[in-house]
């Protein structure tokens, strides 16, 4: 047997979970250079190196966890190194993650080829999945660097917080151009979106080889609602808690952010939106009417785990406090019906690690104006889908397309979210049988809480492999951070 016919590891007997087919099939998969090389029936075990046996177990693509925020409550390497640990141990082995100048993350303002080559600098050895940035152009001088981010970087994803240039993080604000640590002179506001909008354009027209892997995400909420609707709630004695939070950033304010974000995509052809964390009916519905409205531009739809798993009722509290806020029980159902519908693109955690010292007030714990936004739980991000998404009728292939493939295709990660030859092999063995029940002292994130506490889901991660290698295994994060910084387009020669 030739040296070219020995593969690196072969997994037998894995029930094979694709994007795009219908069935789950028995397959052995054999993994070359870091590649699946080899998928048939029945691989001779003379061929392996390194031989394992799923057991039947489901095999999974890698998932690409494509909303997730590294750094912003605690140092960017520490950071990267606890979270993306929990990542490996929920079956997630690419993570992309939002970042920007400003208060939080480097704690820094000024040009992006000073903050983001630190930024690279602190993630290098520091992660245990593979990894990638979506950046933020906060100021007028960002916009002209896209170019350069996109160039030297591979940085093809960008992104609008639209509620920033008059709202805080976590409530009420007057020091918006302090907090994003811009002169007193700029704005960051509608016009601002604008430009980063003609920017792209401009940018795809110079690279019309990478045009449906340049896209703009937008965190949809306006600002002026949220300032007024939290001050009428904060007023009102009757409304506590997430419910008064949800109150205060009204889903109105979604669909109203939509439509504007939709309005200026049409005017500035800005072709490829992504439309992030919809959390409420009406946000769904504005996005499908400006799907109708503009069919010149690519929108898509994003979801997150915590909107699919939890309502203002859940015990957690103000530990699932997040913007924009968790919603009524009508509005999570609704979201699920649109996941079943095939209206939803893609489903994410937006993890954002904000430990319990810093997530609540010390003076006043129970107060849900005064506790930190944001959660971590990339960790519960297959495991819940499938357990939830299962209950409701969710095929399985339908969640490696949701968790996977669309993700993948959309930021140009040519090479990850399918169980195919030439692709990295990166799997998820889950075993579809095994429930447990969500303890935050079992997670690898050092965030000490969790909002999904108490939750029984079914299905559990055992094996976690990265480009053929185990970085999880039944409870233990295995070796030491292997995950490498992804330039996009990755893998351009493996279009369609």
């Amino acid at each position: 047997m030739s040296d070219a016919a020995i593969l690196d590891k072969v997994i037998k007997n894995v029930r094979v979970v694709r994007p795009k087919h219908e069935a789950v099939e028995r397959l052995d998969l054999g993994i070359k250079d870091g590649k699946f090389a080899c998928i048939e029936r029945d691989i001779s075990p003379d061929r392996a190196k390194d031989l394992l046996d799923a057991q039947n177990l489901l095999g999974f693509p890698g998932v690409i966890d494509a909303h997730m925020h590294i750094g912003i409550y605690q140092p960017l390497d520490q950071d990267a190194l606890t979270e993306s640990r929990a990542a490996a141990m929920g079956g997630v082995t690419t993570s992309l993650n939002y970042i920007r100048t400003g208060q939080y993350y480097l704690n820094k303002g000024g040009p992006y080829k000073a903050f983001f080559p630190e930024a690279l600098s602190l993630s290098a050895g520091k992660f245990f999945v593979d990894y990638g940035y979506h950046i933020a152009p906060i100021s007028g001088q960002h916009i002209d660097e896209m170019q350069w981010l996109f160039d030297q970087h591979g940085v093809s994803s960008f992104k609008i917080f639209m509620f920033y240039g008059g709202y805080g993080l976590h409530g009420l604000s007057d020091q918006q151009n302090l907090f994003l640590m811009i002169n007193k002179e700029e704005r960051y506001d509608f016009a601002h979106f604008e430009f980063i909008m003609r920017g792209l354009t401009k940018l795809r027209e110079r690279y019309p080889e990478a045009n449906d892997f340049i896209s703009l995400s937008l965190h949809c909420e306006v600002a002026e609602i949220l300032s007024a609707y939290t001050k009428i709630v904060e007023g009102d004695r009757t409304l506590t808690g997430l419910r008064a939070y949800s109150a205060a950033r009204p889903p109105h304010s979604e669909g109203l952010a939509i439509f504007i974000a939709a309005y200026l995509a049409h005017e500035t052809n800005c072709a490829n939106i992504n439309l992030l964390h919809l959390s409420s009916r009406k946000a769904v519905e504005a996005a499908l009417m400006m799907d109708a409205a503009f069919p010149h531009i690519n929108f898509k739809r994003e979801v997150t785990v915590g909107h699919l798993l939890l309502d203002v009722d859940a015990p957690t509290g103000k530990w699932a406090k997040v913007n924009p806020p968790i919603r009524p029980r009508a509005d999570v159902d609704y979201l699920w019906q649109t996941v079943l519908n095939g209206q939803i693109d893609w489903i994410v955690s937006d993890h954002a690690c904000c430990s319990a010292e810093q997530k609540a007030s010390l003076k006043d714990p129970d107060n849900i104006w005064l506790a930190k936004s944001g959660f971590g739980g990339t960790e519960y991000l297959l495991s819940g889908v499938f357990s939830e998404g299962g209950k409701r009728g969710l095929s399985y292939p339908r969640m490696a397309e949701l968790l996977c493939w669309n993700p993948a295709q959309r930021f140009g990660l040519l090479e990850k979210g399918d169980i195919a030859i030439g692709y990295d092999a990166d799997l998820v063995l889950l075993d579809p049988n095994e429930s447990f029940v969500v303890r935050a002292e079992d997670s690898e994130s050092q965030q000490g809480y969790s909002p999904f506490e108490g939750l029984e889901l079914t299905g559990r991660v055992k094996r976690t492999f990265l480009r053929g290698n185990l970085i999880y295994d039944q409870g233990e994060i295995i070796g030491s951070p292997s995950g490498r910084y992804l330039k996009r387009p990755y893998g351009v020669g493996l279009k369609g």
